[in-house]
């Protein structure tokens, strides 16, 4: 399936999906390619912000801006695989019968399939503003990566 219907499907079944994609076989390049596409739409959720504040304050142009959100999403690439290992070893510590590749697996789709929401929060910062929707949208945001990851691990580690 393409990552857009897998999207989509895992908002109503999550472990159905991760489990599809642990079992095409164990690919690094398909796994990072995961976190890449994260990190491009996490990207894209920022511009609206972006162009908010270059509108609000005055010589604040946008591209300096994105730039420095780019490089920030590129620093974090370890602390993903970091975060991946932890809670491998969390798994296996709770007697988790899963893999490093399993739990890298299980977060970066977690953070793909979260992507639409982070769209959104894009969307509310950027037209609306700081107030009680961003806050909203950023905690919905935040308990569905939650949902996610939980459940991808519980196929993971199962």
């Amino acid at each position: 399936m393409s990552v857009t219907q897998d999207m989509l499907e895992s908002w109503r079944r999550p472990r159905v999906v991760v489990q599809r994609h642990l079992s095409r076989g164990q690919s690094e390049p398909f796994a990072f390619s995961l976190l890449v596409v994260f990190l491009i739409l996490a990207f894209v959720a920022q511009w609206p912000r972006a162009s908010r504040v270059a509108f609000e304050v005055e010589g604040t142009p946008v591209a300096p801006q994105m730039l420095a959100i780019a490089l920030a999403l590129l620093a974090t690439i370890p602390l993903w695989y970091a975060l991946a290992a932890l809670s491998r070893l969390v798994g296996r510590a709770f007697g988790g019968n899963g893999s490093w590749y399993r739990a890298r697996i299980a977060l970066f789709w977690s953070l793909v399939a979260v992507t639409p929401m982070m769209l959104l929060q894009g969307l509310v910062a950027g037209m609306v503003g700081p107030g009680p929707g961003l806050t909203a949208v950023g905690l919905l945001a935040g308990v569905s990566f939650l949902y996610f990851w939980i459940n991808a691990l519980i196929v993971a580690e199962g």
